[in-house]
Formats: C-alpha cells, structure tokens, sequence
C-alpha cells in the first residue's frame, strides 16, 4: 500500500506527465508554425516537472524505481492523474465527428494551468525540501502556460462567430472535469497536517475568480456547478487514458530496460 507521502508526490507527477503527453500529440499539428514550438515547449515543461517528481517520489517509496520505471511500466489504474488531462484533444463538442481541436486544448490549459499555478505557490513552502525546490521551479513555467493559454482564449473568445463557438463548446464540455481538482481525501488532509503538501479544497474560491476573470474577458459565461467529480486521482480513470499509455509507455515495453 502507498505511502500518503508517495502518493501524494504521484498525483503530482501525474498530472504533468498526462497534459504533458497529451499536448505533445500537437507537435506539427498546431494552427500555426509559432504554436506548434509553443505548445510543444509546455509539453516539455509538464514532463520536465513529472521527471523530478517521478524521481522524488521513487526515493521516497524505496523499491529501486526510477522515474522511468513509474512512467512507463504502472498500468492505468496505478496512475493519479486528474481525468481532465486524460481526455483526448479532441472530441464530439456538437455530437459530431470526434476530431483535434485547438479550443481543447486552451480551455483545458486555462483551467489547470490556473490551478496549477496556484498549487505550485503554496507548495512553494513546503516541508518537503525536494518538493519546494521542484515547486518553485515549476511556477515559473506554470504563470507562463496560464497566461499563454489565456491570451488565447481571450483571443479566440472574442474572435469570430466560429472561433467563439468552439471555446464555449469546449468550456462547456471540460468544466465539469475541473470538480476533480479541489476533492481532497485523507491522503491530502495528511499530507497538509504534515506541511508535506497542501488541501485542494483551499484553492477553489481563488481558482474561480481568476478563471472568472478571464472568462469575462474572453466573453465567455462561466457554466454552472457540477456536483458529480470523476475520480483520476483515487485511479478510476476514464477509457482514454488506456490509450494514451499504450503509445506512450510501447518501446519501453517493447524493449524493457533497454537503454540508448
């Protein structure tokens, strides 16, 4: 059984490593030449930051796991990662043909990166050395993908009939995943108690009114409550993050321990 410690340092590690996978997937496939690199580089920034904690957490469990170990050979329901970040890039918004979508993947930036940032601040000071000095790096990269990913929204929100209907479709779509990211469960309560880590809990009112704000400039309605959170932390995850690891973990399992 984990540890709250190692769990706790997965559901971080995680969560970048799944968006990071996920926005790696626009690489040559961005709307334009200069945010292919964009989204390509914040996909390297989250997977960057699982490197570390991944690292971290496999010295606090014990067993000899590095963080390719943790990354490519846990099976779906080992993993911690919030069911958002999971989700595909694109997929039937109007009932239609599922299909990349550009409006995906900011509204889902804007929403975590937002969260993300704030979480990274408080962990900032956190008693976990390791985990502070992997915090205080990691914010920096985490202001900048909030505020890339918002300019964009506000962008394409107060763009043409079109744009403006995709990133409404999208919010739309995505809001309810974002109940998920303020459930916390013994595993963050004690991590809190121990100043190890921080309770999710205390980041949703801040975390609405910053998302609020950019909503409003981006002449998008906030959507309202959802009150049935899906479960990626506690491992129950959706069918898609299957999928995901099945590209993403193939030549390690391949060629198991291979080395270049």
């Amino acid at each position: 059984m984990n540890t709250p410690h190692f769990e706790y340092l997965l559901r971080l590690a995680d969560n970048s490593l799944i968006l990071g996978q996920r926005l790696a997937e626009w690489c040559g496939h961005g709307p334009a030449l200069e945010e292919d690199i964009a989204l390509t580089n914040v996909a390297l920034d989250l997977i960057g930051q699982a490197r570390l904690l991944l690292a971290h957490a496999g010295r606090i469990e014990g067993n000899g796991r590095d963080e390719d170990a943790l990354a490519f050979l846990r099976g779906a329901p080992e993993f911690r990662n919030l069911t958002m970040l999971e989700l595909p890039n694109g997929f039937p918004l109007d009932g239609g043909k599922e299909e990349r979508d550009f409006a995906v993947a900011i509204v889902r930036n804007v929403l975590f990166s937002t969260f993300q940032s704030m979480q990274w601040q408080m962990l900032a000071s956190s008693s976990d050395d390791a985990l502070s000095a992997i915090a205080m790096k990691s914010l920096k990269e985490a202001r900048y993908h909030e505020e890339h990913a918002a300019e964009w929204l506000v962008r394409l929100g107060d763009g043409t009939d079109e744009s403006h209907r995709r990133v409404d479709a999208a919010l739309k779509a995505l809001w309810p995943y974002a109940a998920e990211f303020f459930v916390a469960d013994d595993v963050d309560r004690a991590m809190a108690a121990t100043g190890f880590g921080i309770d999710p809990s205390a980041l949703e009112a801040s975390w609405r009114e910053s998302v609020s704000a950019i909503l409003e400039r981006a002449m998008l309605d906030v959507p309202g409550p959802c009150s049935v959170p899906t479960t990626g932390k506690f491992g129950v995850h959706s069918e898609h993050l299957g999928v995901l690891l099945a590209e993403m973990q193939s030549l390690q399992r391949a060629y198991p321990g291979g080395a270049w």
